[in-house]
């Protein structure tokens, strides 16, 4: 299964490619969409989802992985960065895809078993699992990546593969 991992921004928005079979993964692709800072919003936003578009064309996943929004303390930014993750999902549903959303949280805790994992515990799983010497930058790439492996990891697990099969998620 080749499963598209999205981690939404205005300024970047980090994508990440993998292969999952049977509990093996593989880097196929990463890298950013950006936008430069100091120009039009609106711009900014038709450019993500051009370049989404586009992206999705020529990497044809199967899934796409999405990290859900956290609101810190930041809403201005916050708010730009809901309205970049709302141009990514409606170009994912115009291509037809399957969505799957995951908090920070969930992707800690597929990856490293535990929701406050550091950014470098983070790093040094995904390698481990990819199989990399190094992690891919930049970080919204490599962030990308532990969300496709998040989903990777959920959704090839025992207990998934049963829920399928019964029919849908409990």
């Amino acid at each position: 299964m080749k499963i598209l991992g999205i981690d939404p921004g205005y300024g970047i928005t980090g994508f990440g490619l993998i292969e999952a079979e049977r509990g093996q993964f593989k880097l196929l692709n990463c890298g950013a969409i950006t936008t430069p800072a100091n120009t039009d919003f609106s711009w900014r936003l038709e450019v993500i989802y051009n370049d989404m578009v586009e992206l999705l064309r020529i990497a044809q996943p199967d899934v796409v992985a999405i990290e859900e929004l956290f609101f810190g303390q930041n809403v201005t930014t916050g708010i730009g960065v809901a309205q970049a993750r709302g141009v990514v999902l409606l170009a994912i549903r115009q291509a037809g895809l399957e969505v799957f959303s995951y908090k920070p949280m969930q992707v800690k805790q597929a990856l490293v078993g535990y929701g406050g994992a550091t950014k470098h515990q983070m790093q040094d799983m995904t390698m481990r699992l990819l199989h990399l010497n190094a992690m891919p930058k930049p970080d919204d790439a490599a962030d990308a990546i532990a969300i496709a492996l998040c989903h990777g990891r959920s959704s090839t697990s025992l207990l998934a593969q049963a829920q399928k099969k019964q029919g849908g998620f409990i």
